[in-house]
């Protein structure tokens, strides 16, 4: 019997799994929670992605959150290629960063000062690294299925890709760097207040998703945010939002503007970069100017504040500054509301949770509000649900672990073509 011919991905999965670990640059890109094959793309444009065998889908991941205004937005690409006719990297400073700079800090009213580096992760761990230098204290918090990146010390009860994948604990860190990391359930203050009695006066920071998109989007209960810097206040500890997602996403100003916080230090990453490498780490100048040189807590990065960054991250957000950020809310509660009616009438249980511009798809009764009861979702229900979608080309995250993100590219009509995909959808 002849051999079924593979697509051109297939293809190129195969010998990327002879080079690269995986065949895969980030691991819940590998499909592998959904029994799929990945997608190898080769260009995107608006709301729309276009594989390398021709077949085009309509994106709900948006490259897992940067891509705000669509793929390849004239404005955007235009001052990218600008700047690359002025040279990719300079390990100098550049006009640019500064403007981004200022642009962030009017936009986030408790961010001082800003320091530019190259990933989310880059910049969660030298937020932590400076409260812990400022507070001279060795702990940190975190909560249970909140995703701050892949530094060790983060490695403890992660979301995203660790929960995805099942893997088990922090192989390659040692037992005493995670050991100053304490654990809390997402959205249980009773829990977080007993431990700031017991080890309060050790804890440098607590660190938090203001809405937590790493376990799916879970968001926050009355009160919770609040009640946490309250707590940071009283002991001495820094409040850090980790709003890499929510930055300019769930706000203009992200979720901190939205729910009225005020955080000690911010995380950024994904927008602010307008889809190139970027990350950012930013807050009171009290905490800021203990960073080098100006203080003597160390941080360095050769492509910190990179021209063609820059220039897109600086692009992005001058647009987003135009943009009706009610309008797409609306937009996706109402997209959200209807299919959750459409799976529900196939006699599936479903959450679809929505805030701002995020969605997820939870396939179980029970209301999610914390790591615990995402888990209570049916993986094989969302497998059916992504492999259907994705055969109709619709482009979700290949995990229930994910959220699903619009643009301002998305049309009603784009929305609407969405729906009716998932009215084909056949459960077993």
């Amino acid at each position: 019997m002849a051999q079924t011919s593979l697509t051109c991905s297939e293809q190129l999965y195969q010998k990327a799994c002879t080079l690269i670990p995986g065949g895969v640059n980030s691991p819940v890109r590998a499909c592998q929670a959904v029994a799929s094959t990945p997608l190898f793309i080769k260009k995107g444009q608006g709301a729309f992605l276009t594989d390398v065998d021709g077949n085009t889908y309509l994106d709900f991941v948006l490259s897992w959150g940067p891509m705000i205004l669509g793929h390849a937005h004239p404005s955007v690409c235009a001052k990218i290629s600008k700047a690359v006719q002025d040279g990719t990297s300079y390990g100098a400073p550049c006009e640019n960063e500064v403007k981004v700079a200022e642009l962030i800090c009017k936009a986030l009213p408790h961010l001082d000062m800003v320091r530019m580096v190259n990933s989310g992760t880059e910049a969660t761990m030298s937020a932590i690294r400076l409260a812990r230098a400022v507070t001279k204290r060795p702990k940190i918090l975190k909560f249970i299925g909140c995703y701050h990146g892949h530094a060790d010390a983060f490695l403890a009860a992660a979301g995203s890709g660790v929960a995805t994948l099942s893997l088990p604990g922090t192989p390659g860190v040692p037992e005493d760097v995670v050991a100053h990391t304490i654990l809390a359930p997402y959205n249980d203050l009773d829990y977080v207040k007993e431990i700031f009695k017991s080890v309060g006066k050790e804890l440098a920071c607590v660190i938090v998703e203001p809405i937590a998109a790493n376990m799916g989007l879970v968001l926050p209960k009355e009160g919770f945010l609040e009640g946490l810097r309250e707590l940071c206040t009283h002991a001495g500890s820094l409040f850090i939002l980790d709003e890499v997602i929510t930055g300019f996403r769930a706000a203009f100003g992200g979720a901190q503007t939205r729910f009225g916080l005020e955080p000690d230090l911010t995380t950024l990453g994904k927008i602010i970069g307008g889809g190139l490498p970027v990350g950012a780490f930013g807050g009171k100048r009290c905490y800021m100017e203990e960073i080098a040189p100006k203080g003597p807590v160390y941080q360095a990065g050769t492509l910190s504040g990179n021209p063609l960054a820059m220039a897109a991250g600086l692009a992005t957000l001058s647009i987003l500054q135009t943009k009706d950020y009610a309008l797409l809310e609306t937009r996706t509660q109402e997209f959200a509301q209807e299919l959750a009616n459409i799976l529900r009438a196939k006699q599936i249980p479903v959450q679809v949770p929505t805030i701002a511009s995020m969605f997820s798809v939870f396939f179980t009764d029970t209301p999610v509000i914390d790591f615990a009861t995402a888990k209570t979702a049916s993986t094989s229900l969302f497998t059916q649900f992504y492999q259907q979608m994705r055969s109709q080309g619709i482009y979700l995250a290949p995990s229930s672990f994910e959220t699903g993100m619009l643009s301002f590219a998305h049309t009603k009509d784009d929305l609407d073509h969405t729906l009716e995909c998932a009215k084909h959808i056949k459960f077993n």
